[in-house]
């Protein structure tokens, strides 16, 4: 008998007009598959080990739609969907996989020179595509982007969702373009030298068009996750519902070339196997980069402060390559709104950024009033690009009640400190969409859901996931369209005022921190990093250093001039940025005041005054 773990998953051609189907369906007793195009007929599966169901059909090739015959009775799409022509309650259909790759010579790129742009394909453009994205990667790659991360594609129901909502893992939304459509992006992106990270969910599936508990044991009742049942990793037939997402991933960097995937919230999937699922997943994403020649990357969302996840399988750790690392991103934004509700009210500011600063996580273990609980272990010795950090990014901005961005409540001098706080850092950082050049519309939730009681729920859950904030205001409804028209981007302020200037200046902070080996190094030990906390004065020096190359960055996120008795190393330094200088000062002022001396000579300490807000970097001169 044919082994089905010798088949690939779902519906794929074998031949010219020759398509073979595999499905996993072992609560059922016949599976028939019922091909509506390009003749109608239904055409009995073979019943192979473990429930699975297996059948080669000739006279059938891409363009087919199909569906499943469960017990001869309901017909359901296929849980492995390659593509949803008619929406997530519509048939199937079998594609064609062959595409005219043009990037044989792209081998990817180390994390560390990743410098990640976060993006929703619906909102990035009016148009709202995969090829609406592809005329402005020119523009990403002008600003200095080496890598673009999408935001979940798999199908989800109607035509605007954020992608968590996704039901069919395999299949590319329909309404973005299809799978053909994200294939010319990612070959678009690779030509200009830029890598592909895909946004994936498998900690649930959407509730809409969500059929594939008719098949299999894809859910468990033990856990729960505040989005949807909780998937099966660990009980009873766990297996086959491992090989269902560890096969989908590989499909993403083996098919669509995809340079890394960004895991959503693995802090959702309770598995307490011996070798937990994202364990697995991640060696079976980097053993076919492998196999490929090509650098993948593997980077979790999780809100635990584990190191596990990234320590080494060898060293008994999951072997993940990164995490974002939240705490960056608290302890920024309550250094500079003094904001201190829901989460907000565990970090204090600036002396927990100069911890995030120095060594990832702020909780390590302290008793977190927030969760009323210890929280987290050490991040000590890790690499820094074992870490992602961000002043902004989908979460941050879109779970805010209005989904207002840093730009609703921050000053201009104060949006500079920010992105200059991640990109100084010593970790990869992400840039959200549009923060470049100080994008006005907000990112807020919206869905497009079908079903009535869905949509209530919706938009109950909420208002319910607010109520530790106390933000006041009428709740954006996900479900009307305006929602999503209110959140698309306006590519026009770029070439405005305070825009412009906005974009400039990252422009010459991505510059400095490829061009600077002291940047572009990610190192964290004693001689790469020190981080000095001036508390009083609210402010920080960072000190980096890469073999000759040395810079230090002094930060003010205070209201006041601060002049503290900096401990910057002696030697002779020279500015490389100041962003008080007139170059980077607002249209709106005329000017910047407060500039810094161009030059240093350090001999015991120096009493370097910086204006509010503001933050300058040197570069030691060489002996």
């Amino acid at each position: 008998m044919t082994s089905p773990f010798e088949i690939p998953l779902g519906a794929r051609c074998v031949a010219e007009k020759r398509c073979g189907f595999l499905v996993w369906a072992p609560k059922t007793q016949r599976v028939d598959v019922h091909l509506l195009t390009p003749t109608d007929r239904v055409l009995p599966m073979q019943r192979l080990e473990r429930g699975y169901f297996h059948v080669e059909v000739k006279g059938v090739g891409p363009g087919a739609l199909y569906r499943y015959r469960l017990d001869g009775e309901t017909e359901r799409p296929d849980p492995v969907s390659r593509f949803q022509p008619q929406g997530v309650h519509g048939p199937s259909q079998v594609i064609d996989d062959r595409f005219d790759w043009s990037d044989a010579n792209w081998h990817g790129l180390p994390l560390r020179d990743y410098l990640l742009y976060e993006l929703h394909t619906g909102t990035f453009t009016s148009e709202g595509t995969f090829d609406a994205i592809v005329p402005r990667i020119q523009d990403l790659k002008a600003l200095g982007i080496t890598a673009i991360e999408i935001m979940p594609v798999a199908q989800f129901p109607g035509s605007r969702n954020w992608g968590y909502d996704g039901v069919y893992p395999y299949a590319v939304q329909d309404s973005y373009g299809g799978p053909a459509g994200l294939k010319r992006l990612v070959n678009a992106c690779h030509a200009h030298g830029i890598a592909v990270v895909l946004d994936v969910v498998y900690n649930h599936l959407g509730p809409e068009g969500n059929y594939a508990s008719d098949f299999g044991y894809y859910f468990t009742d033990l856990y729960k996750t505040p989005w949807g049942a909780a998937l099966n990793f660990e009980q009873a037939h766990s297996d086959e519902v491992r090989r269902y997402f560890i096969d989908n991933a590989v499909q993403w960097i083996e098919e669509f070339h995809i340079d890394g995937l960004r895991l959503d919230a693995i802090h959702a999937i309770v598995d307490p196997s011996a070798r937990p699922f994202i364990e697995e997943l991640a060696a079976a994403c980097q053993s076919k980069g492998e196999q490929l020649h090509r650098e993948v990357a593997v980077i979790a969302e999780s809100n635990r402060n584990d190191r596990r996840i990234v320590i080494p399988r060898e060293q008994d750790g999951w072997g993940l390559d990164s995490q974002w690392n939240d705490d960056f991103h608290h302890s920024l934004r309550v250094a500079l709104t003094g904001e201190q509700e829901g989460y907000y009210e565990d970090f204090s500011g600036v002396a927990d950024l100069a911890r995030a600063f120095g060594e990832g996580f702020v909780y390590q273990g302290e008793y977190s009033k927030f969760r009323k609980r210890r929280h987290g272990n050490s991040s000590g010795g890790l690499a820094g690009e074992r870490f992602a950090v961000f002043a902004q990014n989908h979460d941050q901005v879109g779970n805010r009640k209005t989904g207002d961005r840093l730009t609703s409540v921050a000053s201009f001098e104060q949006l500079k400190l920010a992105v200059a706080a991640v990109l100084l850092s010593p970790y990869v950082p992400l840039l959200f969409m549009g923060e470049e050049y100080g994008e006005t519309a907000p990112f807020q939730y919206f869905v497009s859901h079908s079903d009535p009681a869905i949509i209530d729920a919706v938009r109950k859950g909420r208002g319910e996931e607010f109520a530790d904030f106390r933000w006041s205001g009428e709740l954006p409804d996900p479900q009307d369209e305006q929602t999503f028209q209110r959140s698309k981007l306006h590519w026009d302020l770029r070439q405005e005022g305070e825009h412009r200037v906005l974009l400039d200046f990252y422009g010459e902070l991505l510059r400095l921190r490829r061009e600077i080996p002291a940047l572009s190094h990610l190192g964290r030990d004693a001689q790469s990093l020190r981080v000095e906390l001036y508390d009083e004065a609210k402010a920080i020096l960072v000190v980096r250093r890469h073999e000759s190359s040395e810079v230090f960055a002094a930060f003010n996120f205070g209201a006041k001039t601060a002049h503290p008795a900096w401990r910057i190393p002696i030697g002779l330094w020279t500015k490389q940025l100041d962003s008080a200088g007139s170059r980077w000062g607002s249209p709106q002022s005329g000017k910047a005041s407060n500039e810094a001396p161009e030059s240093l000579q350090i001999t015991t300490e120096e009493k370097l005054v910086l204006g509010p807000w503001s933050v300058v970097m040197y570069l030691k001169s060489r002996e």
